[in-house]
């Protein structure tokens, strides 16, 4: 049986929106809301990896499983391979990057990502939804992806790239990103140890390391579009929606 792991990095080092993991909405910081959606998703083991001892001690606050990293790294997904080398679980064939800004992503989506990644044995998969406003194309704070076919329920495409800013038709195989990803654990030690690629820096989006390195991305459609939160105005929003639904 293929067995899956879930890590979530988190970091309090964010430059627009400080202490963003410790922020809490109904009385949860953010990153316990993460950590709650995928341990529901009942996938398999799910650990917090920080390097920050206060983020390690809120995770404990509801018994949750966290473990300490190194505090400076260059992306999260080097983060959470550090931490999969430290938990030294046997047996684990994919590893799920739960961003840890996504208190509203769907459960449903996180055990979809899982079916379709086992059972098309793909390298990465990540989760993309429908861009129903085309403001978003210029909104740089929204990561689009652009696929090689259209996604569907019962189709996942191959990404083509990744970018913050779109100029061209929107008629084309454009997607609102989510920021989780699920690696084969081979693809992911293949993956930190490749350098970072101009893209990725200049972009600031780590996935654009493993398209310049030929890596297949598949991308699979979400049934909704989660709130990411980078901002204030971001996690104002959140907290009136989840407040609303408390």
């Amino acid at each position: 049986m293929t067995k899956t792991i879930i890590l979530i990095p988190s970091r309090l080092a964010a430059t627009r929106l400080p202490n963003k993991p410790l922020l809490k909405i109904n009385d949860i910081a953010i990153i316990n809301h993460v950590y709650q959606k995928a341990k529901s998703s009942k996938i398999g083991e799910v650990f917090v990896a920080t390097g920050d001892k206060e983020i390690f001690d809120e995770v404990k606050k509801i018994d949750g499983k966290c473990i300490l990293t190194e505090k400076e790294h260059q992306t999260g997904t080097d983060r959470i391979f550090e931490a999969y080398q430290k938990l030294k679980i046997k047996d684990v064939d994919y590893v799920i990057n739960l961003q840890g800004d996504e208190p509203m992503i769907n459960i449903e989506d996180i055990k979809n990502l899982n079916r379709n990644a086992i059972k098309n044995k793909s390298e990465i998969t990540t989760l993309a939804c429908k861009i129903e406003d085309k403001k978003s194309l210029c909104k740089s704070d929204i990561v689009k992806v652009i696929t090689d076919e259209k996604i569907s329920k019962e189709n996942m495409s191959r990404a083509n790239t990744f970018s913050r800013k779109i100029s061209f038709s929107y008629n084309t195989n454009i997607y609102h990103h989510i920021g989780i990803y699920m690696y084969k654990v081979s693809i992911l030690e293949k993956f930190v140890n490749l350098r970072q690629s101009k893209n990725e820096i200049d972009l600031k989006l780590e996935q654009l390391r493993a398209i310049d390195n030929n890596m297949k991305i598949n991308v699979v459609l979400a049934k909704s579009s989660p709130i990411g939160v980078d901002t204030e105005e971001d996690f104002l929003e959140l907290k009136k929606i989840m407040n609303y639904k408390n």
